[in-house]
C-alpha cells in the first residue's frame, strides 16, 4: 500500500501522494497536462452539476464556442493580448503527412498546409464570444445577454501542479452584456456571491470575497474580484474570479445597441469563472496525513459499506446484508466494498485515503443484532448503532460532517489570520504562512516592494472591510482599510 508523506514533513509531496493514493489524476504524456481519473472526475461532475443549476437559477444559459480563435481577435484588446501572450498555444498548420526516412515511416508537418491566419487555442473565450455578441446584440431588447460555457482551456504554463496549475484545465466561464454600468457591476458582485455561497455550503471552503489590486487585475478588465481561501500549509488559493470588463471589449469588438432613446451605445460586460482548481482546493484545505477528506455534498462516495467475515461460509450472508443496506440508502452515494482479495483493514485504509465521509462496518454479530458500526472520516470516531437508527439519521450524520468540516476550516483560518502594523513583524510571521490583514496605501510601488521582499502578494481588498484609519505597512502613508496579503499558489 502506498504511504502518504506527512504534511509537516513535505507538504508539496503530501499533496502529490494524496492525489496518487486516491487515484484522482495523473500526468499525461503531454508536458504539463493531466489525465483526470474517474474518481477525480466524479468530484468535478458533482461540482459542475450543482454549480450549473445555480448559474441557471440566475438566468444564464449554456452555450458552446470554438476551441480555436483567430490570432487577430486577440490583438483587438491590447491589455488582453499582452496578459495572455506568453501562455498561448498557436496552431500554424492544418495537417500532417507520412514520409520515409532511413527506411522508416515518419509523420511530419505538411509545409503546404500552412494556415493563412494562425489560430490560438483558447486561453479564455472573451474574444471569440464578443465577436458573436456584436452580431447578436442590436437593441436594448437583446439585453442583458447572459451566457455560460463549460469548456477546456489551454494556457502554456511553465510550472505545473495537478489541478492547481496545468497547461490544460476544465472550467466554467460566464460572459454577459448589459445596458448600463450599474447592471454590469451588479452582475459582477452577484456572481462573486454565487461562488462564495457555493464554496462555503458545498465545498466546506470558507472564502474571503474582495477586489483585486490594479496589478492583479484580469487582463483587459476594469475591475477584478476574487474569492480567496486559505490552505492548510498557510498559502492562499484564488478559488474563483469575477470581472467587470467595463466597455473595453465592447469598444474593441464594436458591440453596440440602440437604447430606448434610439441612440447607439456600447454595452457593459462581465466575465467570471471557476475551474478544476477547486478540486485542488478541497485537497489542500481539508486533507490530512491519512489522505483526502471530502465534503459529503460533492463526494463521489458518501458512505462505503465494508462487509467483515472470517469464514467463507459467512461471506454470502454478510454481503447480502450489505447490499440490502445499500438498497435502503437510496438517494445517497453508496459503495459496497465486497472485494475478496483484500482484508477489511486494507479496505479501511483505502477508503480513508479516498476521503469517504462515512464508513459502515458490517460483521456477523452486527447482522445478528441488526446493528452497524459507523466510522467518521473526519473525527475517526466509531459508533455502534441499530441499523434502523443509522437509516433514520444518515442524512443528519452527513450534514453534521459537512458542517464540522466547514467549522474546522474556519477555525484554521481564524487561527492563521493576523492583524499587524509592523512590517518587520510581518516579514518574520509570513514564513509561517497565513492571511495577513495589513494597511496598504494603494501604491503599486509598495505592492511590488512587498512582493519582492516577502514573496507575498495582495490577495484581495475584502468587500466587508471596515473603515479603519492606519498607516501603510510598507511606507507609512495614510490608509483607510486593511487588505489581505499572503503567499499564494
Amino acid at each position: 500500500m502506498q504511504k502518504i508523506t506527512p504534511q509537516e514533513q513535505d507538504f508539496a509531496t503530501w499533496y502529490t501522494d494524496v492525489i496518487e493514493a486516491a487515484q484522482m489524476a495523473d500526468y499525461s504524456p503531454v508536458r504539463g497536462c493531466m489525465v483526470i481519473r474517474p474518481y477525480g472526475y466524479s468530484i468535478w461532475e458533482n461540482i459542475q452539476k450543482i454549480l450549473d443549476e445555480k448559474i441557471k437559477e440566475t438566468g444564464h444559459e449554456n452555450a458552446y464556442f470554438p476551441l480555436l480563435i483567430p490570432k487577430s481577435f486577440l490583438s483587438r484588446e491590447a491589455a488582453h493580448v499582452e496578459g495572455f501572450a506568453k501562455e498561448c498555444a498557436v496552431v500554424t498548420h492544418s495537417r500532417l503527412k507520412a514520409v520515409q526516412k532511413d527506411g522508416k515511416s515518419e509523420v511530419v508537418v505538411d509545409p503546404e498546409s500552412k494556415l493563412e491566419e494562425e489560430l490560438v487555442i483558447r486561453p479564455t473565450s472573451e474574444t471569440i464570444m464578443h465577436t458573436m455578441f456584436a452580431k447578436w446584440i442590436q437593441s436594448w431588447r437583446d439585453l442583458p445577454l447572459l451566457i455560460n460555457q463549460w469548456a477546456n482551456i489551454v494556457r502554456w504554463e511553465m510550472r505545473t501542479r495537478l489541478f492547481l496549475r496545468t497547461a490544460e484545465f476544465l472550467w466554467q466561464e460566464g460572459h454577459t452584456a448589459h445596458a448600463t454600468q450599474e447592471e454590469a457591476q451588479e452582475e459582477t458582485i452577484k456572481m462573486l456571491g454565487v461562488y462564495s455561497e457555493f464554496m462555503e455550503n458545498y465545498l466546506a471552503l470558507p472564502v474571503v470575497p474582495g477586489a483585486k489590486s490594479t496589478t492583479e487585475r484580469f487582463a483587459g478588465a476594469a475591475e477584478t474580484y476574487a474569492v480567496e481561501a486559505l490552505m492548510r500549509d498557510g498559502k492562499a488559493l484564488q478559488a474563483g474570479t469575477s470581472h467587470n470588463l467595463g466597455q473595453n471589449f465592447a469598444k474593441a469588438f464594436n458591440i453596440q445597441f440602440q437604447d430606448k432613446n434610439g441612440q447607439l451605445a456600447h454595452v457593459w460586460q462581465t466575465s467570471w469563472g471557476v475551474s478544476t482548481r477547486l478540486i485542488g482546493a478541497i485537497i489542500l484545505a481539508h486533507g490530512d496525513n491519512q489522505g483526502l477528506i471530502l465534503p459529503p455534498r460533492v463526494a463521489p462516495v458518501q458512505i462505503v459499506i465494508v462487509p467483515i467475515y472470517k469464514k467463507e461460509e459467512e461471506r454470502t450472508e454478510i454481503c447480502k446484508a450489505a447490499h440490502a443496506l445499500k438498497a435502503k440508502l437510496s438517494g445517497f452515494k453508496v459503495k459496497v466494498d465486497d472485494r475478496d482479495q483484500m482484508k477489511p483493514g486494507a479496505k479501511f485504509f483505502e477508503w480513508e485515503k479516498r476521503g469517504v465521509p462515512l464508513r459502515v462496518e458490517l460483521g456477523p454479530r452486527d447482522v445478528a443484532e441488526n446493528k452497524v458500526v459507523v466510522a467518521d472520516r473526519l473525527s475517526g470516531k466509531k459508533t455502534s448503532m441499530p441499523i434502523a437508527e443509522f437509516l433514520q439519521n444518515a442524512q443528519k450524520l452527513l450534514d453534521q460532517f459537512q458542517q464540522n468540516l466547514l467549522e474546522r476550516a474556519r477555525e484554521f483560518r481564524r487561527q492563521h489570520t493576523f492583524h499587524l502594523d509592523s512590517y518587520e513583524e510581518f516579514k518574520q510571521k509570513i514564513e509561517g504562512g497565513g492571511f495577513f490583514a495589513l494597511h496598504w496605501c494603494g501604491s503599486a510601488t509598495c505592492e511590488e516592494k512587498i512582493k519582492e521582499e516577502t514573496k507575498a502578494t495582495i490577495r484581495c481588498m475584502p468587500l466587508d472591510a471596515k473603515e479603519e484609519k492606519g498607516k501603510c505597512i510598507y511606507c507609512q502613508a495614510p490608509s483607510n482599510k486593511r487588505v489581505i496579503i499572503a503567499r499564494a499558489y
